[in-house]
């Protein structure tokens, strides 16, 4: 129970690790002890709940993920909108998750813009990798067509507006996501 409360969520895998069968998991769960709040996550039913939650399951269930786009802006607080899905970067190659809750949206990413500008957060006790301010936001030129012009537009006057990104900083972001003819005149217009 102390391993739960200190972690936050837990999985099956990660008792296991420390030489824990799994069936304690589901007899902590029959008993009223641990909730299960998805497939093979637990938590405490006390546990605080925050609306960062969903990115701490995804997180659990899928660590090589990042969180981007949408979920990245409202992460760092660059948007009041609550996106529907949590939007995920992998690789090429990986795996999609099969995961039904929470709603998940992936875009796929290569080498450098996957591993550039990843910094992990922690949420609910449980370590959270999401994009940098000035990632986040050419990311969001990026995908433009997926997500708005006009919200890649708003991300950008926040990021600098706020302080959390300088123009350096997104310009490199930029160079890195290939995308940095597009932004330019965005820049050059603030």
């Amino acid at each position: 129970m102390q391993y739960v409360r200190r972690k936050g969520i837990v999985r099956p895998r990660d008792l296991e690790a420390l030489g824990i069968p799994r069936e304690y998991l589901l007899r902590l769960h029959r008993q009223g002890k641990l909730s299960r709040s998805g497939r093979g996550i637990y938590t405490l039913p006390d546990a605080a709940v925050t609306e960062r939650h969903s990115y701490a399951e995804v997180a659990k269930r899928v660590p090589e993920a990042v969180l981007c786009l949408l979920s990245a802006l409202v992460f760092h607080e660059f948007t009041t909108q609550s996106p529907a899905s949590v939007w995920i970067a992998l690789g090429k190659g990986a795996r999609k998750p099969a995961i039904l809750s929470p709603s998940l949206r992936v875009v796929r990413l290569t080498e450098p813009s996957l591993s550039e500008g990843v910094e992990v957060h922690t949420v609910e006790g449980v370590p959270v990798r999401v994009y940098s301010a000035a990632k986040t936001v050419a990311d969001c030129f990026k995908f433009r067509n997926k997500i708005g012009l006009d919200v890649a537009i708003e991300a950008l006057k926040d990021s600098l507006r706020q302080k959390k990104a300088t123009i350096n900083d997104i310009y490199r972001y930029a160079k890195i996501c290939r995308v940095s003819n597009v932004i330019r005149p965005y820049m050059e217009a603030l």
